[in-house]
């Protein structure tokens, strides 16, 4: 296992059962994002050979990365004036990953997504940091109100950000101040990350086990874009997943839509914690200046979608191969 927490030089960082994701309406009449949640079980499940995977407690974390589409909807609840810089212009300018567009000034700004070789709405979103993956999971724990970036909206719920140095992650609240109950959505640790996107209760006949992929395989994924078994977004054979050409660009886009590889499920059937855009997590929860990413990205082979290889960088760092989805607590 490798045991540093960088990524390799040249690398970059890379909705059905219809969970509803507020708890409230806050004025609006349905919830503008419902994020789908599959649950994982099996609690107290032994680790990894790596030391992760346990998990002593049943919880729910996203089928999906968090879309374009998603992002675009809160950014147009609470980035009227984009206090936090929620929104990056590379989000719009970067073609290998675009995007969102963004019109108007500061104090009436609107949000739409792309058109980019298709409509962008279903891929998932990158050019986020840590801080705004946080942003998101406490404007869905906190029933995704409008208005501006406050402690009612952004600042806090899931996590305190209102003391915030803005170049270090927070512990995640045990009490969403905002409701008085526990966060409903927030980044996963990476133990749980890791168990729902590698472990298998079925494996070592029934004992259980982990697969070297989030496909619910120890070989390295093909790359063909739809049905069939043990592919991923991601470099196959030399060749880039989207175009199934070696040769790269910079107005193309890499991504593929969330879920497109419908046969390449983990065993808890989340889709493309390997491959596509790597995926922020909360490393063990404590405090610090860096945050955790795992599961490989369009630009990168087999090797770096291993459960064996993580990754960490600092909480401000943003890519065109990087993104997030969000955990919950198991359902009551």
């Amino acid at each position: 296992m490798t045991g540093c927490r960088h990524l390799a030089a040249g690398v970059a960082l890379a909705a059905l059962a219809a969970v509803s994701a507020c708890g409230g309406d806050h004025g609006q009449s349905r919830p503008a994002v419902d994020y789908e949640l599959v649950s994982v079980g099996d609690p107290g499940n032994a680790s990894d050979s790596t030391g992760f995977g346990s998990v002593p407690y049943a919880y729910r974390i996203g089928k999906l990365d968090v879309t374009i589409g998603q992002y675009t909807a809160f950014l147009n609840a609470v980035a009227a004036s984009d206090t936090h810089a929620l929104y990056s212009p590379s989000m719009a300018t970067d073609l290998n990953s675009a995007g969102i567009s963004r019109a108007g000034s500061a104090g009436s700004y609107t949000y739409d997504a792309m058109d980019n070789e298709g409509s962008s709405a279903n891929r998932p979103i990158t050019y986020v940091s840590w801080l705004d993956a946080a942003r998101f999971a406490n404007w869905m724990s906190n029933g995704q109100p409008r208005g501006a970036q406050d402690a009612s909206t952004t600042e806090n719920g899931a996590y305190d950000l209102s003391g915030s140095s803005g170049i270090a992650a927070v512990a995640r609240n045990a009490v969403n101040p905002n409701t008085g109950a526990a966060p409903t959505f927030f980044i996963p640790l990476e133990n749980e990350w890791y168990k729902a996107a590698y472990f298998d209760p079925t494996l070592s006949g029934g004992a259980g086990g982990y697969h070297l992929y989030a496909t619910r395989s120890s070989t390295g994924p093909g790359n063909v874009i739809g049905d069939g078994a043990n592919q991923a977004n991601s470099v196959a054979a030399g060749l880039l997943c989207v175009t199934q050409s070696p040769n790269y660009s910079t107005t193309q886009n890499y991504l593929t839509d969330v879920g497109a590889f419908s046969d390449s499920a983990s065993f808890y059937g989340t889709f493309d914690q390997s491959g596509n855009v790597w995926e922020w997590n909360d490393l063990d929860g404590a405090p610090s200046a860096s945050r955790g990413l795992r599961g490989g990205y369009w630009f990168a082979a087999a090797i770096p979608m291993q459960s064996v290889l993580y990754s960490s960088d600092t909480v401000t760092r943003e890519d065109n191969g990087a993104g997030f989805r969000l955990a919950s607590p198991a359902a009551p």
